[in-house]
């Protein structure tokens, strides 16, 4: 493996371990959700890296996409149920 390539996977690790402990560590929920999102899609780029493109495929549609979807609704509603005008 070239040092390029060493260094896009450290890039890639480096990354994601810092979107995790900022994601356990945000307090806003909609922040939260787009840094799930955005975690979900270096995973997907990571199983690329490592030759897996199925499960890349899988993770970017239903671990960044729906999941995604899905969490940014329920924020929503959730916040409607704090007394919060619906826009």
């Amino acid at each position: 493996m070239t040092p390029m390539a060493w260094a896009l996977d450290g890039a890639i690790m480096i990354v994601m371990i810092v979107l995790a402990v900022r994601l356990l560590l945000v307090r806003d929920l909609y922040r939260a959700v787009i840094l799930f999102v955005v975690f979900g899609l270096f995973m997907a780029l990571a199983w690329v890296r490592l030759e897996a493109p199925d499960i890349a495929l899988a993770e970017a549609a239903v671990g960044a996409g729906i999941t995604g979807v899905l969490l940014l609704d329920a924020a929503k509603k959730m916040s409607r149920g704090r007394g919060e005008e619906e826009p």
